[in-house]
């Protein structure tokens, strides 16, 4: 597929998700909400796509919404806004709840509707080039994009209140201390490292991630008794699979199980 906004590649089994409006410090306007809702969609249903790498182009990782084109819409921002954050938000959950793990390979800043986003991902690694500032509130907005359902989760509600509120910058190792990102690398070393898990999910049980990210979405808001039901339904669901059969055949005879995503 061709985008405007970003480019989408797949190589053995990886879909490599690039931002790129890197004039513009990739940031979001409609055409990239657009583009990354069709990009979703792509990762989603395309069998060949067993995992997600999402970068950007440039210096920068996403400078959030772009405020110029907000500016540009004039009294009609609240309705622009509404239908760009609702097509955006649409694809963030998609790739979020799809089977294939996303691994986020942060660039450079991420601020902005470009923090929530690297926020969102299954698998973070970031460049020591990279940091993190929320920035809505500077600009006297609130938060979109994930980062209210998700920051939270990664570093307690204190903590998340204070970088909402205060917009304090994260350099790539406070991130890494505070729960952000999993992993932090050399610069020319990011997308080497990135693209290394990222094959090593496509190499993997795809079904059997996507139950498990399925299950964890729940962890915060299921009684136990609950959480128990969804993990007895999961597991007898993935023994329908091809792969869950073959590894366990594999295992049983000491062999090295293969996996199909089937």
């Amino acid at each position: 597929m061709q985008f405007e906004t970003l480019t989408l590649e797949i190589t053995d089994g990886v879909g490599l998700l690039t931002l790129n409006r890197p004039s513009e410090m990739n940031a979001f306007n409609g055409q990239m909400a657009q583009d990354l809702f069709d990009a979703a969609i792509e990762c989603d249903t395309n069998p060949a796509i067993r995992s997600v790498l999402v970068t950007g182009s440039g210096k920068m990782f996403s400078a959030g919404g772009d405020l110029k084109e907000f500016l540009a819409a004039g009294d009609a921002v609240p309705a622009f806004v509404t239908r760009m954050a609702t097509v955006l938000h649409t694809a963030i959950a998609r790739l979020n709840r799809m089977d294939p793990p996303v691994v986020m390979a942060i660039n450079g800043t991420a601020a902005g509707g470009g923090f929530s986003f690297a926020l969102s991902g299954d698998y973070s690694i970031a460049s020591q080039k990279a940091k993190f500032v929320s920035a809505y509130t500077a600009s006297g907005l609130s938060p979109d994009a994930s980062s209210t359902y998700f920051l939270a989760k990664h570093v307690g509600l204190y903590r998340a209140k204070e970088l909402v509120l205060t917009n304090r910058l994260l350099d790539a190792n406070e991130a890494l201390e505070w729960g952000i990102v999993n992993k932090v690398v050399e610069p020319d070393e990011l997308l080497e490292e990135a693209m290394k898990m990222a094959r090593q999910f496509a190499a993997g049980p795809t079904k059997a991630y996507g139950q498990a990210k399925h299950l964890l979405h729940t962890a915060f808001s299921e009684s136990m008794e609950t959480q128990l039901e969804f993990e007895s339904q999961g597991i007898a669901s993935m023994m329908r699979t091809q792969d869950a059969r073959s590894a366990l055949d594999a295992f049983v005879n000491k062999r090295k199980p293969e996996f199909s995503g089937e």
